[in-house]
């Protein structure tokens, strides 16, 4: 068995994620802030797989919270074998007329506590001799679409990096970049989403059966479904003038 960390694994993709690890036998640290979901999630995937769970109730804006992660990423007993970086949440408004101290927790989610807990796994991993990372990024990061595109940009510029720089010490690092998923996260950032086409959602057990694939495979960017395979490299490629018109319609 190996043990996984999961950050957001009481909803949406993270909690697809904990099934499916749960499912293949691996143990799991979870780590999110509503104590009641996570334990019960918890006892849930215990009785049906025979795994350890282990909760750490933390808010991830927290900088004390995220050290509390950090020093459960740095068990030499129960040492982690697999990050899964997850955890996020969207602002509905527009950056410049949002609370700048919305857009500084945000900052600190999607940006900080993903760059601190990579920075101990890699640390701790690379001293074994092995480990891996999956940060969970956005398409939304090929297009400039506001705060939260730029978070993913960052967070997919770092992945990609790392993945380069640590694979000879037996760390891989994969960003994994989805579309729109069915999952909690846009009804909690109260965002209207009436407009999106039923075509361009995922299902979230899926894209998360794809990414653990991409992961065995060594890829450092994972892309799920054929559809945002396309999107994601027009939006690269795309003329000036197209990514302009699509960047005045993004958050």
């Amino acid at each position: 068995m190996t043990r996984a960390l999961i950050t957001g694994p009481t909803a949406g993709i993270g909690h697809s994620f904990a099934r499916a690890l749960a499912a293949q036998g691996h143990d799991l640290v979870l780590v999110a802030r509503d104590e009641q979901r996570l334990e019960a999630i918890s006892a849930e995937l215990s009785a049906e797989h025979g795994i350890d769970v282990e909760v750490v109730v933390a808010d991830l804006t927290d900088p004390e919270a995220v050290s509390r992660v950090e020093n459960a990423l740095a068990s030499t007993a129960k040492p982690v074998d697999l990050l899964v970086n997850n955890a996020g949440a969207s602002l509905a408004g527009w950056f410049g007329t949002t609370d700048i101290a919305d857009e500084d927790r945000q900052l600190d989610l999607l940006v900080r506590a993903p760059m601190h807990l990579m920075d101990t796994a890699i640390k701790v991993m690379s001293g074994r001799g092995h480990g891996q990372v999956i940060n969970v990024a956005s398409v939304a990061a090929f297009t400039p679409r506001g705060a939260y595109s730029a978070h993913k940009a960052w967070l997919v510029n770092l992945s990609q990096w790392a993945d380069i720089h640590y694979a000879d010490a037996g760390v891989r690092v994969m960003a994994l970049c989805p579309g729109f998923v069915r999952t909690e996260f846009h009804q909690r950032g109260e965002m209207d989403v009436s407009g999106v086409p039923r075509w361009m959602w995922l299902k979230s057990d899926r894209l998360v059966r794809d990414a653990l694939s991409d992961l065995a495979k060594g890829k450092r960017l994972s892309i799920p479904s054929k559809r945002y395979k396309v999107l994601s490299t027009i939006s690269r490629y795309a003329p000036a003038p197209l990514v302009a018109r699509v960047a005045k319609r993004g958050r």
